[in-house]
């Protein structure tokens, strides 16, 4: 009887001490999968973490990129108005400077023909009628094209647009005044293409 007590009491103290241990093995294996999760939940955030910086540092090199791109144009596009700013000056003067030869060039058919002209009275020949009219029309072609004659006779001597060839004791003019022009003198637009030949009272 003592046996079967003795028997019975060990074996409820063998079950309870396994059900003690098997508890004790469930919380471990709970405790060690938390830290397990908890592990695997830093490294995925580190990692993600990890991704968007270098989403960001890869975001960093485009902008640098659109940026300088940017930039290029623009210094490109400044330096195609510069150069478009400069062609345009150039032609420009290239214009003027041809412009202004060809009128030197025909100054002196001009100078013919006011000197035929002035030998010969107006309606008394129908030939010298007819160079009338043309040189009339070369004046006003000339003048359409920006070439004007430099006002000299009554105007202050200006050695911007007069020549003084001589000067004359005159009383009846004051000082420094053209009295007489030998030879017309030209403009065209704003610059002198020939000096007005003069004479000055002093």
């Amino acid at each position: 009887m003592a046996e079967n007590t003795m028997e019975e009491f060990s074996t409820e103290e063998a079950v309870k001490e396994a059900v003690e241990n098997a508890e004790e093995m469930k919380e471990e294996a709970a405790t060690a999968e938390n830290t397990e999760e908890a592990a695997e939940a830093k490294d995925s955030e580190k990692e993600s973490k990890k991704g968007f910086k270098k989403k960001e540092k890869k975001k960093d090199k485009r902008d640098e990129q659109i940026e300088q791109l940017n930039d290029r144009v623009m210094r490109q596009m400044a330096e195609f108005e510069n150069f478009r700013r400069r062609t345009e000056v150039e032609k420009s003067q290239m214009f003027a400077t041809g412009a202004k030869s060809i009128v030197e060039k025909i100054l002196p058919v001009v100078d013919n023909f006011e000197r035929g002209l002035a030998t010969v009275e107006e309606g008394a020949d129908p030939f010298a009628d007819g160079m009338l009219m043309i040189y009339k029309q070369l004046l006003t072609t000339l003048d359409e094209a920006g070439v004007k004659p430099i006002e000299a006779v009554g105007q202050e001597f200006n050695p911007d647009f007069h020549n003084a060839v001589m000067h004359v004791e005159d009383e009846e003019v004051g000082e420094n005044i053209v009295v007489e022009e030998f030879q017309k003198g030209y403009m065209y637009n704003d610059t002198v293409v020939r000096h007005s030949m003069v004479k000055v009272a002093n």
